[in-house]
C-alpha cells in the first residue's frame, strides 16, 4: 500500500491535536493518508492503552485515514536507537509515503522531540540499500514538521476552516483524555498539573492564531527546513498589508 501522506507522532491523539485538519483535508482531496503512532500512551495519567487504541481507531475513521498503525514502543522512554529507528523505517518502506509529517524538533515533552529525530533518521535510512531492513529501499520526498506544540513561526499553513469541526470531533474521540468521567477528589488530585485539562481548547486557539496569519478562520502550521518553491508571485494568496 502506497500512501501520499504519513503523519508520525509519539502518542495517540497527537496527530488529531496538531495536524488532524490537514490529514482530513488531504483525505477529502483524494490522497491516501496514514498515521503511525509510536507508543500506546501507557504512562499517561488518564485512560488505558486498550482504551486509547479504540479511541485512536474511532478518530482515524473521522479523519478518513487509509491506515493507522501503532508500533508499541515504550511511552516516555523513546530514545534514538537503531532498534526504534529500524521499526519506523520498515513501515516507511512498506507504505512509501511521499510526504511525512513529524513533530517539531524542540518541545516540552521528551517523546515529541525524540520522535522528530527518530522519524527523520528513519526516513533517511529507509532509503539505504544496504541498511539491514525488511522491504525495498524507499525515501520520502518531503518532510514537514508540525508547529502546534512549539513557539515557532510556521513556514507554511494549511487552511482547515472547513475541516475544523470534524477535527474537533476526532480530538474529542479521546474521551478518556479530554472528558474525564468524574471529578477527582482533593485526595486523588495529582500534585502535577495536567495540560490535558486545557489542551483541546489551547489547540483551538492555536488554529485560530495560524488562521489569522494567512487570512482564514482556522489553520494548521508547519515548518520546512528547506526553502519552499513558488512559481507564481502574482497569485500568491496571503496579503502583505
Amino acid at each position: 500500500m502506497k500512501l501520499d501522506l504519513l503523519a508520525i507522532a509519539p502518542h495517540p491523539d497527537d496527530v488529531e491535536l496538531t495536524c488532524g485538519g490537514t490529514m482530513l483535508k488531504m483525505a477529502e482531496s483524494g490522497y491516501r493518508t496514514g498515521i503511525l503512532d509510536l507508543t500506546r500512551g501507557e504512562t499517561g495519567s488518564r485512560g488505558t492503552p486498550e482504551t486509547r487504541l479504540k479511541e485512536a481507531a474511532r478518530a482515524a475513521k473521522i479523519l478518513g485515514v487509509t491506515v493507522r498503525r501503532n508500533l508499541g514502543l515504550p511511552d516516555a522512554h523513546l530514545r534514538v536507537c537503531d532498534e526504534y529507528k529500524a521499526a519506523i523505517a520498515e513501515v516507511i518502506r512498506e507504505l512509501e509515503p511521499r510526504t511525512v509529517l513529524l513533530p517539531y524538533w524542540e518541545g516540552r515533552h521528551p517523546d515529541h522531540y525524540t520522535a522528530a529525530t527518530l522519524g527523520y533518521e528513519a526516513c533517511f535510512v529507509a532509503g539505504l540499500k544496504n541498511y539491514s531492513l525488511a522491504g525495498q529501499p524507499f525515501r520520502p520526498f518531503k518532510i514537514l514538521y508540525v508547529a502546534a506544540y512549539s513557539d515557532v513561526r510556521p513556514t507554511l499553513a494549511v487552511d482547515i476552516s472547513l475541516q475544523f469541526d470534524q477535527r474537533r470531533r476526532a480530538i474529542l474521540s479521546y474521551a478518556s483524555q479530554f472528558a474525564p468521567a468524574r471529578k477527582e477528589s482533593k485526595k486523588e488530585r495529582a500534585k502535577v498539573s495536567l495540560p490535558l485539562d486545557e489542551l483541546e481548547n489551547r489547540m483551538d486557539i492555536v488554529a485560530r492564531h495560524y488562521g489569522r496569519m494567512i487570512g482564514v478562520k482556522y489553520a494548521e502550521g508547519f515548518v520546512a527546513k528547506e526553502i519552499i518553491r513558488v512559481d507564481d508571485v502574482v497569485e500568491m494568496p496571503v496579503r502583505s498589508m
